[in-house]
């Protein structure tokens, strides 16, 4: 899980740089439809998987206890 979450941060981080870029120093209109479609969906991606990551009080035993097998 550990490796999730640092490749989680490293994904949001470029996808934030990248869209930062497309918004200040206004490229040509190719690279910033590129950027929107690649970069925004791995930001929502890598910030659910955060989000996920992050047990809840409640929960945080059962997790130790057993792994987690999808649903």
């Amino acid at each position: 899980m550990n490796k999730m979450k640092i490749a989680s941060y490293i994904i949001l981080i470029v996808s934030i740089l990248a869209i930062l870029y497309a918004l200040i120093f206004n490229p040509a209109d190719w690279i910033v439809y590129a950027i929107a479609i690649v970069c925004i969906p791995f930001l929502v991606l890598s910030f659910g998987l955060l989000t996920m990551s992050k047990p809840i009080k409640e929960e945080e035993e059962e997790r130790r206890e057993e792994p987690f097998t999808g649903y």
